[in-house]
Formats: C-alpha cells, sequence, structure tokens
C-alpha cells in the first residue's frame, strides 16, 4: 500500500516562500512513481499545480505557478518537495501529492493513484 505524507503548510504574507515535502512509502520503489502537486480551494475543483516524472529530469507546471513555484525530489529520501516562491492570495487552497504508478506524468486527477491527505497554504495580503 503506498502511502503520501504532506507537511510543509502555513500561514505567509504575500510575496512570501513555502516549501512543502511529500513522503511516499510502500508499494513499489520510489523512483517507479511519478509524482504530482494540486490544490484544492474552498469550493473550488482540484486542480494541477506540477508534477516530476520517475526520473526526476522531466517537469510539468500549470501557467499559474509557472517560474515561482519548482517541484522536484530526493531519492534518498523518498521526499518530493514543491518550493513555492512569491506566493499570492490566490495560491491559498488544500495542497496535495499524489503518485502516479502507471507512467501517465499526466495533468489530471484521473492520472493518479494514489493521494495523500493534505496540507493547508494560507496566503495574506
Amino acid at each position: 500500500q503506498v502511502q503520501l505524507v504532506e507537511s510543509g503548510g502555513g500561514l505567509v504574507q504575500a510575496g512570501g516562500s513555502l516549501r512543502l515535502s511529500c513522503v511516499v512509502s510502500g508499494g513499489r520503489a520510489f523512483s517507479s512513481y511519478a509524482v504530482g502537486w494540486f490544490r484544492q480551494a474552498p469550493g473550488k475543483e482540484r486542480e494541477f499545480v506540477a508534477a516530476v516524472d520517475w526520473s526526476g529530469g522531466n517537469t510539468h507546471y500549470a501557467d499559474s505557478v509557472k517560474g515561482r513555484f519548482t517541484i522536484s525530489r530526493l531519492y534518498a529520501k523518498n521526499t518530493v518537495y514543491l518550493e513555492m516562491n512569491s506566493l499570492k492570495p490566490e495560491d491559498t487552497a488544500d495542497y496535495y501529492c499524489a503518485a502516479d504508478g502507471r507512467l501517465r506524468f499526466g495533468r489530471r486527477v484521473v492520472d493518479y493513484d494514489h493521494w495523500g491527505q493534505g496540507t493547508q497554504v494560507t496566503v495574506s495580503s
């Protein structure tokens, strides 16, 4: 059973930074999974933020975060990071990481098989 645990959320002022972490355990080897970050604001649908493939060499970003957010993975710690800079109030949401074990490396919720419980990010203006 694959488990994903997010951490690093919190309250930050606009223009500030946060780093989210997602530890992946269980299931197959960490290198077997593409991992994505999604977010969901109150009353809105869950939306794609960023993804990194199983090699760590390829990434996707939503246009709304491109140039501000960076996704990376550290194999020694089975961890995927989301570095978020220049945060805006519209980045406020619950952030979820998800693992894709079927090599899709997609941008849709349905492309991912396993999900964490989420971590809350609040950006004040």
